[in-house]
């Protein structure tokens, strides 16, 4: 365990990863069930000398500008998934519902949360199975509706606690790219479909007319958000005017696109639907914020069991997913994570949301890496590339480079007083006023930036581009073509059947197929795949030693042997995997101090 003062950043990786985990364990001593408690313990023993820290680092301008952002990227997508959960839930859950799980999650976990640059909030996943749960009770009695959820909540929040006291939150450690990006593809995919059908409702309940108007709302507040994003992170103007582009992107949008809506004359006649609102602190429906659950006959509190399973390991995958693409490699993190602590608190925040009848809050998986995003701290170096045709023919690019993160918890913090004050009169009244269609171009936001950035998109946009053109540097050219195509199927395979079955009212279990890919990865495509092929198509999703630490250190997958000699080996020879000539160029560079720093900007 390290000792240093937090100020100063620093850990043991090596101590802190030997100081929790159970594989130099013998006998009854390596069944993790038997030490109940010990990785929350190592958790927090972990993460406690860094909380004054989290709190002192917090005094910058990337912290007001992550809170502004995230305030954004949090609430919107809330509200557009409550707006469809009202609709299918027969209005049992509404905007205050919303509202109030995802200022619970955000003020618990920017508290006591181990890992507060995990954003937790309502997800298009837990309206998914709320819905599909409102419908099987349907056709029962559908007055038991709340009871039962308040049950499966209950249950799901005891399997929470017995999985992070039994330490099985260790087993996340072995999440790749695989596992990730098929289910980062997964959820994009769901985010799409509902913008989709938020339009589709437009048409239905407001008329051809308005559902023309808030299509058209919807696509231009994309290409808004989207616009103002790649400026951010363009060579367009000074670096910190495109910098605030970027930073406040959700801002400029929505104030445009709402007020856009009530342009007088046509426009304003035009009825598009708004936001439901109910008065202010109170349930959408007439009742108190507590459930009786204590009223629901005893077989159906048995029947809950099942679901609030099915719950647990929903949130046991996507919030801890959420937690390690927060905590990703590209992220030039410090301070130490803590799945074990943070996956109880969650069930906490089940427990709760359960009996005051609010949708369940979980790690959040595109908004959890946006996050740290806006916390990073970027710099944009000249790169200079020489031509073999002579010293003056040059190609002269952008090089961006993460060079901090400013980790602390109180960008969270104030977001969940920001979504408190939300549910204050005057800013519902601001909420009424907001047409449903700006909600689908959210949906098609963050749907789509899931999407993009997706591992599985790069390597189809390998596979179909002409060879002429790929950089000699590619670690993809050293393997069959055939193996790249096989990995990609598989990744697809699962996210169809995923999606396929998310639109039937099984749709409970998908759950279940997202675990699979863990175990299919790990023991099945060893055997389709050399250890090579592996290395080059696959990585852990984290694998900064801090961030391990919490999952018991590195796991040894089949490839890692191998993948470390081959970089022992590149770096013994000083070659690359293109042969000598990328070297001599960053020889020739490094000779001639081309490099030089042209200012730095934030995405």
């Amino acid at each position: 365990m390290d000792t240093e003062h937090p100020s100063e950043q620093k850990l043991e990786p090596v101590r802190t990863t030997k100081s929790y985990g159970f594989e130099d364990r013998k006998g009854w001593r390596r069944y993790r069930i038997l030490h109940p408690g010990r990785g929350m313990y190592h958790d927090v023993r972990r993460r406690l000398p860094y909380y004054w820290s989290d709190i002192t680092d917090a005094w910058t301008y990337r912290t007001f500008a992550s809170t502004v952002r995230m305030y954004f990227v949090n609430l919107l997508p809330a509200i557009a998934y409550t707006l469809d959960m009202t609709r299918r839930t027969g209005f049992f859950f509404g905007v205050n519902e919303a509202l109030f799980s995802s200022a619970l999650a955000a003020m618990v976990f920017s508290i006591g949360a181990a890992q507060p640059l995990t954003i937790v909030g309502v997800t298009g996943l837990i309206s998914l199975f709320n819905y599909t749960i409102y419908d099987i009770v349907e056709q029962y009695d559908v007055t038991l509706y709340p009871q039962f959820m308040a049950w499966t909540a209950i249950w799901a929040a005891i399997f929470h606690w017995l999985v992070s006291f039994g330490n099985y939150c260790d087993y996340m450690r072995y999440v790749t790219d695989f596992s990730s990006e098929s289910f980062g593809m997964y959820v994009g995919i769901i985010y799409m479909i509902k913008g989709v059908e938020e339009l589709v409702n437009e048409f239905s309940v407001a008329g051809s007319t308005a559902g023309f108007l808030s299509c058209m709302i919807a696509i231009l507040y994309f290409g808004s958000v989207y616009g103002l994003e790649r400026l951010g992170s363009s060579t367009i103007w000074k670096p910190w005017f495109r910098g605030v582009i970027a930073d406040y992107a959700y801002v400029f949008a929505t104030l445009f696109w709402v007020g856009f809506a009530h342009i007088p004359g046509n426009l304003e006649n035009t009825h598009v639907t708004y936001v439901p609102t109910v008065r202010a602190f109170h349930p959408t429906q007439p009742r108190s914020w507590l459930i009786d659950f204590w009223n629901l006959d005893v077989k159906w509190i048995f029947v809950a069991i099942p679901f609030g399973f099915l719950i647990m390991l929903l949130f046991y995958y996507d919030h801890n997913v959420s937690s390690l693409t927060a905590q990703a490699r590209q992220f030039p993190l410090k301070k130490p994570a803590g799945f074990h602590w943070d996956f109880f608190l969650l069930g906490c925040t089940t427990f709760v949301a359960g009996i005051l009848g609010l949708p369940m809050p979980n790690g959040l998986v595109p908004q959890a890496p946006v996050h740290t995003d806006s916390l990073t701290v970027y710099e944009t170096r000249l790169d200079v590339v020489h031509t073999t045709d002579g010293e003056d023919e040059e190609i002269r690019k952008p090089l961006v480079e993460a060079t901090a993160v400013v980790e602390q918890r109180i960008s969270h913090f104030l977001m969940g007083l920001a979504l408190i004050g939300t549910m204050t009169g005057p800013l519902l009244v601001v909420l009424h006023t907001m047409p449903a269609a700006v909600f689908g171009g959210v949906f098609f936001v963050v749907g789509w930036g899931s999407i993009e950035s997706n591992g599985i998109v790069k390597k189809l946009i390998y596979l179909q581009s002409e060879r002429r053109f790929l950089a000699p540097s590619n670690p993809l050219l050293t393997i069959p073509r055939r193996k790249v195509a096989l990995y990609i199927a598989l990744q697809i395979l699962g996210v169809a059947v995923t999606v396929a079955i998310s639109q039937t009212i099984a749709a409970i279990g998908f759950p279940v197929l997202i675990i699979a890919l863990i175990p299919l990865r790990t023991w099945v495509m060893p055997r389709w795949f050399s250890k090579k092929e592996l290395g080059v198509l696959d990585d852990l999703t984290a694998n900064n030693k801090m961030v391990l630490a919490s999952l018991g250190g590195r796991p040894e997958m089949d490839w890692e042997e191998d993948k470390d000699e081959d970089e022992e080996g590149r770096r013994a020879e000083g070659m690359d995997r293109d042969g000598g000539e990328e070297l001599r160029r960053r020889r020739t560079r490094s000779r001639s101090a081309v490099r030089q720093r042209i200012g730095s900007i934030t995405r």
